[in-house]
């Protein structure tokens, strides 16, 4: 090995970040393979074999080691205690003997072997610090730029690696266009044969969560809680907040002064309508709040089936239900109780059916 090999290595440890002492052992271990295929075959792969790699000139020794017995039994690892002896008076029965058997022209051999093991744990250590870095941000959001799509599938540039952004993942009627930067949520990482598999998306609902977090301090300081989400990816969000201080208004700080906080939001959803929510611990409450932008007159509530009868005066049924019932289903979504809605009038026609 020649110093610009070794100046080399030593660039590979700064740059990649890989552990100097395991790249060198790893080497090592690729250079006794190396000796036995290339060397020991006339002799037998039995032969314990040990290299050594001076770190900072890059000489290599190969060591045949053996152990010092009274009586030898396999003279490709055995060694009597009087040749020992010769070596250095102070071995003893049952240390270990190292012998220099380093061949002339393994120079060669050597260097391809260090090679093809330095490309390889490249290659394992960025894999490695890919999954480990993807990892810390599960469940968070990250910034990626779109390279291409192929087919239904959209190729999202991560920075330091790729992933895929599958048909289920993206937002409906949303367009992808070559070096687009779209916020996307890390639902899952994977680490497989290949290396660190990145789980993207656009429609769970921890995107917009974490959207509200960047964009509302108060969240982020932890004033005021998201208690519930309920999504139908680029068309309505239903968020339910809580604040923790009496002064702070939760729906007011989440929309922001002039309504700027959850406008960059709808912004970087497409134009996703939002709608914000005051969470409260009384269902009934809290269900007519979920069912806004309709105004509830009733809510009769059956705790057992968790089952909410929802009265509302005859112009806000429709806006109750929500076009192809969208309003209520996100609703019965945030609060997890099922919602039946009738109008005054209904309620008032079935009384009289159940007199007669």
């Amino acid at each position: 090995m020649n110093q610009e090999f070794i100046e080399a290595l030593k660039e590979i440890v700064k740059e990649k970040g890989i552990s100097k002492d395991l790249l060198f052992t790893t080497i090592e271990d690729a250079l006794v393979a190396a000796y036995k295929k290339n060397y020991a075959a006339h002799v037998g792969n039995g032969q314990n074999v040990k290299v050594t790699m001076d770190r900072e000139n890059g000489e290599i020794h190969v060591y045949s080691q053996k152990t010092v017995v009274e009586e030898i039994e396999d003279e490709l690892n055995d060694i009597s205690l009087d040749e020992a002896r010769a070596i250095n008076p102070k071995y003893e029965l049952g240390d270990l003997v190292s012998i220099e058997v380093t061949p002339k022209k393994f120079g060669r051999v050597a260097a391809q072997a260090a090679k093809q093991v330095v490309i390889q744990r490249i290659k394992e250590e960025e894999r490695r610090i890919i999954y480990s870095d993807f990892t810390e941000k599960e469940d968070d959001i990250i910034t990626g730029t779109v390279i291409r799509k192929d087919k239904n599938n959209v190729l999202i540039d991560l920075g330091k690696t790729e992933a895929v952004l599958g048909p289920n993942e993206q937002m409906p009627g949303e367009k992808y266009n070559f070096n687009d930067r779209i916020k996307l949520y890390i639902v899952e990482v994977k680490n497989t044969t290949k290396g660190a598999q990145i789980v993207i998306s656009r429609t769970h609902p921890g995107l917009i969560k974490r959207l509200f977090e960047l964009e509302v301090p108060e969240i982020f300081d932890g004033i005021v809680d998201i208690k519930s989400i309920a999504r139908e990816a680029g068309s309505r969000t239903k968020i339910a907040v809580h604040s923790n201080d009496e002064n702070v208004d939760p729906m007011g700080a989440c929309v922001g002064p002039k309504g700027i906080r959850v406008q960059s939001i709808v912004n970087e959803l497409k134009n996703e309508k939002i709608d914000i929510i005051k969470w409260s611990k009384l269902p009934e409450e809290y269900i007519a709040n979920a069912l806004s932008p309709a105004k509830v007159l009733d809510v009769d509530i059956d705790e057992d089936n968790k089952f909410a009868q929802i009265v509302v005066d005859d112009d806000q049924l429709s806006l109750a239900i929500g076009k192809e019932g969208q309003n209520v289903r996100l609703a019965a979504k945030l609060t997890g109780w099922k919602i039946d809605i009738k109008s005054k009038t209904q309620l008032d026609n079935s009384k009289e059916d159940n007199i007669n």
